[in-house]
């Protein structure tokens, strides 16, 4: 009995010790990351530096240094000149810099077409990009029919249920689309399309037609049109839509919210560099 309660014991203090070890990995793990980011603005200050001043800066060991310049290094986000043995920002940063920037592009270039749109048509106007496996409004513009419109700013919205979201798929490339498509899709309402094929043949038209629509696919009572946006090279990176109630965005008015749409995101693509 005195030995069962002992390996009790024990198996409560390793079990306490476990805990104990997995809080301070934890917080290992932070640190590192909070170092890591250190080192990236350690080098976008002073341009390049070696692993002693690095070390020096960040207040740690040289072998840590160079641990977490390895992980950076891997990951592109650094590079070392092979004559100075010094450590500069890798490609890696101008990758994930050129994804932000073109979001905040995006929405500056926005503001002006969206307002005019929005007040030309009295509906509600989005932005949206590619968020992984949906679609994200960034930037939002209200007509005056649309003052007690839902927020949609900041919401992910699913790809095959949205306007915007049929553009994006519509233009993805081919591998990536249908991994998507090979997914199982919501069923948000009776309307929704939910059948792979069926939605191909849609995107197809989007691609054709040069827009995207949604009658009561992602929500009762809501209608929308959407337009692609190209960045300089012609790749699709954001669609911008016109959204409202069925009873505004109806069938006979779609085809011309449709080009008035699509007139928008041609001058958003502009902005942005396509076509010269």
């Amino acid at each position: 009995m005195a030995r069962t309660q002992k390996q009790s014991d024990h198996g409560e203090d390793g079990a306490g010790n476990t805990a104990k070890q997995t809080g301070r990995g934890a917080a290992g793990a932070v640190q590192s990351v909070d170092r890591a980011v250190s080192v990236l603005e350690i080098l976008a200050r002073s341009g390049e530096a070696g692993v002693t001043e690095i070390a020096d800066e960040l207040g740690v060991h040289k072998s840590t240094a160079f641990r977490l310049l390895g992980v950076l290094e891997n990951r592109g986000l650094v590079a070392q000149a092979k004559d100075r043995g010094k450590y500069y920002l890798g490609a890696g940063v101008l990758r994930l810099a050129g994804a932000a920037a073109v979001r905040l592009d995006i929405s500056q270039e926005g503001v002006p077409v969206c307002r005019e749109l929005a007040d030309e048509l009295g509906e509600t106007v989005n932005i949206a990009v590619l968020d992984d496996d949906a679609a994200v409004n960034i930037m939002q513009a209200r007509g005056t029919a649309s003052v007690t419109a839902q927020n949609w700013l900041g919401r992910r919205t699913p790809l095959h249920a949205t306007s915007s979201g049929k553009v994006l798929l519509a233009h993805m490339p081919p591998t990536l689309r249908e991994g998507l498509l090979a997914r199982s899709l919501p069923r948000f309402t009776e309307r929704t399309i939910t059948a792979a094929s069926m939605l191909r043949g849609e995107l197809e038209a989007v691609v054709e037609q040069g827009y995207g629509t949604t009658v009561e696919e992602l929500e009762l009572g809501l209608a929308a049109v959407a337009a692609p946006i190209r960045a300089h090279d012609g790749e699709v990176i954001a669609a911008i839509s016109v959204s409202g109630p069925v009873y505004r965005l109806n069938f006979d008015r779609l085809p011309e919210l449709a080009r008035r749409t699509v007139a928008a995101g041609a001058e958003l693509s502009r902005r942005m560099g396509y076509g010269f």
